[in-house]
């Protein structure tokens, strides 16, 4: 039995087969993704209520332009980081934020105001700050897997225990510090807890994307071993894979890559859970050849569709996060009670 011929596809509970191939799939994502974009960047809504095309370049298209860079990255790094999560955790119900990277980045936020005030989030999108708390969240998680990989138990699921109490006990000390701040400040806390993608730091998109495209690269490379990866750690092993290097490697990535996403954009805690859900059923392929790329053109085409609508016709744009949010939720319950977790 052959891993590259698929055929082990049915044993490990991936995409069914379809008579479409996943390249077609592929290319219908792109079509979609690059429309969606397209249309986002250039039609507006006029005083008249009427969308029309515009193609002058100014000020309103660099900001739709840095919001459409911020979509990209931001699908890129939640797509990538949950369908690996999955492949580690053999848990599809799983996200990266039981690690409790979500969590750290409030209490950093939280004290942030509480020590220094509002002026704390003012000054909070420079880029020694994106820096100073994308590095924070990743040493937590390189301080946390090496605490649980180097005992004697080396166990992935006592490092998802770990990380679930550490991100209780961060939740906690925030909402004790948040009842103790002022309201204005309190208020001006808010806008740093909800994902934003209107209001990205320009400076900071260059700094995002090279570590995208850097681990971008480590993955495709390795996406072979993450196949083998999906099969367990006793086949893996005896496949020649080094299980305990290639796990911790892919925890480092995923760490890395939420981290990025949360100091850009802010917490998006559902949305890579309902992008590689998404693609595990439309990419036609159980490998990561299709389920990594179809995740990142979900997520390009849903965060985009919907900025999109949002701008255009309810003209709310901020409110798009806090409804990917409540329909991640939404659709992480159903899948959990209804299917009991089959995906």
């Amino acid at each position: 039995m052959s891993i590259s011929d698929g055929t082990l596809a049915p044993a490990i509970g991936t995409a069914r087969p379809s008579r479409l191939p996943w390249q077609a799939r592929m290319a219908i994502g792109v079509v979609l993704a690059v429309a969606a974009l397209v249309l986002f960047l250039l039609i507006r809504t006029g005083a008249d209520d009427v969308m029309r095309w515009d193609f002058r370049f100014g000020p309103s298209f660099d900001r739709r332009l840095r919001t459409a860079s911020a979509i990209v990255l931001a699908a890129f790094c939640q797509g990538v980081a949950t369908v690996l999560f999955h492949t580690v955790t053999h848990n599809r119900i799983l996200t990266p934020s039981i690690i409790g990277l979500d969590s750290l980045y409030v209490l950093i936020q939280t004290v942030g105001v509480a020590v220094v005030g509002a002026r704390f989030v003012d000054n909070s999108d420079g880029v020694p700050q994106f820096l100073l708390q994308t590095a924070a969240m990743v040493l937590f998680a390189g301080v946390l897997y090496r605490w649980m990989f180097s005992g004697r138990f080396k166990s992935l699921f006592l490092l998802l225990l770990a990380g679930v109490v550490m991100g209780m006990a961060f939740r906690s000390i925030s909402e004790f510090l948040q009842r103790l701040i002022s309201p204005s400040d309190f208020d001006a806390l808010q806008i740093k807890l909800f994902g934003r993608l209107g209001s990205v730091n320009t400076e900071l998109l260059p700094i995002a994307a090279v570590i995208c495209v850097v681990v971008g690269v480590i993955v495709w490379r390795r996406r072979r071993v993450l196949d083998v990866l999906l099969l367990g750690r006793e086949p893996a092993t005896s496949l020649g894979v080094n299980h305990q290097r290639e796990l911790t490697l892919a925890l480092v990535l995923i760490a890395v890559l939420v981290s990025v996403s949360t100091a850009l954009v802010g917490p998006l805690t559902f949305f890579g859970f309902i992008i590689a859900t998404l693609a595990y059923q439309v990419s036609g392929d159980w490998r990561h050849r299709a389920t990594l790329p179809m995740s990142f053109l979900i997520g390009v085409f849903t965060l985009a569709a919907g900025q999109f609508v949002m701008t255009n016709i309810f003209y709310a744009a901020g409110t798009l996060t806090v409804i990917i949010e409540f329909c991640g939720g939404i659709a992480f319950l159903a899948i959990l009670l209804l299917r009991k977790g089959t995906m």
